[in-house]
């Protein structure tokens, strides 16, 4: 039995000795946490320099006793470091199958130190995929996750998903801030493109996601969520950014075009039909999510 009652998230992911986005994300939305530690590691801001892997049992025990201790109401998963964790990982949510999980497949650092061994690939699709409700790829990872090179457009993005989903995955949240090209994914949650970056905003999306899910919301609206939390966050980074130009026009030089889009595939796809609605919301296919 749960001795706090209050909802939190489980956040399953190595230590971040530099502060992390995750836990802080959830925090602020007013969902409390709870953890098990995959792995060690020291890094800053720019680097990841060391990671020590957790035993697998060992943590399986705290994912138990987390989920004993507290009323959990979503899970939110991020670096697994080895197969055997994503497979002890796997069986606990086997054991808590009603439990809301969501996948932030963390396969390298942003430095491009791999987070993931050689091999846990396989593992993390056969036996973790098809127990979580979201999988938060981006587009690196999503080529990684099905053995392909990055999609260049949203045609290639929506291709690469539609085999992920078909290899067991419930829904896939793909985060396509560099991709071009046609719009005709099931789901879009599109948002300006901002002229300045912040490391972890991927962990931040899918944690501000859990934390939604976490609240009773709808997985739909949940996304939406998380995107404009992230979406925010970015605008004040961006208004910092422009206070260090002394002008509009030296700031433009800066700035990058387009929009940063987040496609959101559902299974099945060949029923839906498209509803565009060009005031700048997403485009929304109906019936693909219950809301």
């Amino acid at each position: 039995m749960a001795l706090r009652r209050e909802p939190h998230v489980l956040v399953i992911g190595g230590s971040d000795s530099s502060g992390g986005a995750g836990i802080e994300t959830i925090s602020s939305i007013g969902i409390r946490t709870c953890l098990a530690v995959t792995a060690l590691t020291v890094q800053t801001h720019e680097a990841v320099m060391e990671i020590h892997p957790s035993q697998p049992d060992l943590v399986a025990d705290q994912m138990r006793a987390a989920l004993h201790a507290n009323k959990v109401a979503a899970i939110k998963i991020g670096m697994l470091a080895t197969a055997d964790i994503v497979v002890a990982v796997a069986g606990v949510l086997r054991e808590n199958p009603q439990m809301p999980a969501l996948l932030d497949p963390v396969l390298a650092s942003t430095s491009g130190r791999p987070l993931l061994e050689a091999g846990a690939i396989a593992a993390m699709k056969r036996d973790l995929m098809p127990l979580c409700r979201l999988v938060t790829p981006n587009l690196i990872e999503l080529a990684l996750l099905v053995g392909s090179e990055p999609a260049t457009d949203e045609n290639g993005a929506l291709l690469q998903g539609q085999e992920l989903l078909s290899a067991g995955a419930q829904a896939l949240l793909v985060k396509g801030g560099h991709a071009s090209g046609p719009r005709f994914e099931p789901v879009r949650f599109d948002t300006p493109r901002l002229a300045t970056s912040m490391r972890g905003t991927g962990c931040m999306l899918a944690s501000a996601t859990a934390a939604h899910l976490a609240k009773g919301r709808s997985l739909e609206n949940s996304v939406r969520k998380g995107k404009l939390f992230v979406f925010e966050k970015l605008l004040k980074e961006e208004l910092n950014y422009r206070r260090r130009f002394s002008n509009e026009s030296e700031f433009k030089r800066f700035a990058r075009t387009g929009r940063a889009a987040v496609f959101f595939f559902r299974d099945p796809l060949k029923s839906l039909q498209p509803k565009h609605d060009y005031s700048g919301s997403p485009v929304v296919f109906p019936n693909a999510i219950a809301r």
